[in-house]
């Protein structure tokens, strides 16, 4: 029995995760839940998982929580507080954690678990976009097992040889490519985006997302994010990495090599694919996801990302260049400006000139320290929110 921590049970990872334990109850075992402040979605989960520990990082919440769970006479023991976020992540009965809190709040307990050599299922791009240097370091020094949750970054690991730590260039691999939708603006006039509703720019055609990720796939700035996640992973630099638009998501990345060859891995959109991979690696088993039915597929569509229409491309790898904490600086100013499209203070285009404004008010420093990281973190924000409140007025 492997015991697994699962960081934003409340989400999408979460509930999907949970979903492929499920159906595998004689290898995994629920040791600890966590929520920000769904209290009602993490009772629910504590009633049919009863896991060791339950977490809600917002702490009347937790006090909610803790009297709702000892009313329902279950053995869970609530904790409150982001601290404890790490605590869970680094627990010495830990085996697996999966990383599904969305944003920089993922951070610290996955960096917790990298250190404490756990397999940490990173389903949270930003660890690497803020600390790439200082969270591989850690995976390296402790022994820890990192395999992406990222539906792109798990098929490119899928693709890649066993040995491909050694360096892409020695293991003959050319090229990756990482796919995308093309989100529910791939075809909209340029013109209309700057009436996007919120509602709009979270229905993604293809994929089941929370809120944030599916902005962040309307604005194409995941698939930015995703560049620099991958260099990280995958111990390469960003011109080995391009973007490719595939409407259909049947193909979830491609790997190419040397010798002309081109290996893909296919599916349906579901994040149990990825998710179930990574539990049961180097092994497979069942996640409940349907068969690929090719001849309802029909066609596979590409194209070259636009990039008058996605900016976020450019930045991110404008961010990627520039090393140190500007990409910190780049995924801190975007989450206030995706907060702020979602409350309505901001239009959507909005949310890459926001980015664009911070990057070039703030200097990049070295990305060597903890501490600096959260620092730039902090004062990304504040120079994000002073450029939305311009905006808002």
């Amino acid at each position: 029995m492997n015991a697994v921590t699962i960081l934003g049970s409340t989400g999408t990872i979460g509930v999907n995760t949970l979903d492929v334990i499920g159906r595998h109850p004689e290898r995994y075992e629920v040791f600890a839940l966590s929520a920000n402040r769904n209290v009602a979605g993490l009772l629910e989960q504590c009633r049919a998982w009863r896991p060791r520990y339950a977490v809600m990082v917002e702490r009347d919440s937790a006090s909610e929580l803790r009297r709702q769970v000892r009313d329902a006479g279950l053995p869970t023991e609530v904790l409150g507080g982001a601290e404890a976020l790490v605590d869970i992540a680094s627990h010495a009965d830990v085996d697996y954690v999966m990383a599904g809190i969305v944003g920089a709040a993922g951070l610290l307990p996955n960096l917790a678990a990298a250190r404490a050599g756990k397999r940490v299922m990173l389903a949270n791009k930003e660890s690497l976009v803020m600390s790439g240097a200082l969270f591989m370091d850690a995976v390296r020094e402790s022994g820890a097992e990192l395999l992406p949750i990222d539906s792109e970054h798990n098929a490119v690991f899928q693709c890649m040889p066993p040995d491909f730590h050694r360096g892409l260039p020695s293991v003959g691999v050319r090229r990756i490519m990482l796919t995308a939708s093309g989100g529910p603006f791939r075809t909209r006039e340029l013109s209309d985006l700057e009436e996007v509703t919120p509602d709009e720019a979270c229905a993604h055609p293809k994929w089941v997302m929370g809120r944030k990720i599916s902005v962040d796939s309307a604005t194409m700035m995941n698939k930015g994010l995703e560049i620099i996640e991958a260099c990280w992973l995958f111990g390469t630099s960003q011109d080995v990495v391009e973007v490719v638009v595939h409407p259909q998501s049947v193909i979830h990345s491609m790997v190419e090599y040397v010798d002309g060859s081109v290996l893909a891995q296919l599916g349906n959109p579901d994040m149990r694919t990825p998710i179930a991979y990574s539990l049961a690696w180097p092994e497979r088993v069942d996640s409940g996801v349907a068969q690929l039915n090719l001849f309802d597929v029909r066609k596979l569509d590409f194209e070259e990302p636009d990039s008058r229409r996605f900016p976020s491309l450019r930045l991110a790898r404008e961010a990627m260049s520039a090393g140190g904490t500007a990409p910190t600086i780049l995924n801190a100013a975007n989450e206030e400006a995706v907060a702020a499209f979602l409350e309505g203070r901001i239009r959507f285009p909005s949310i890459a000139g926001v980015v664009e404004g911070s990057l070039s008010a703030l200097a990049s420093r070295p990305a060597d320290d903890l501490e600096v990281i959260l620092d730039e973190d902090r004062r990304a924000r504040a120079t994000a929110a002073s450029l939305i409140g311009k905006l808002a007025r």
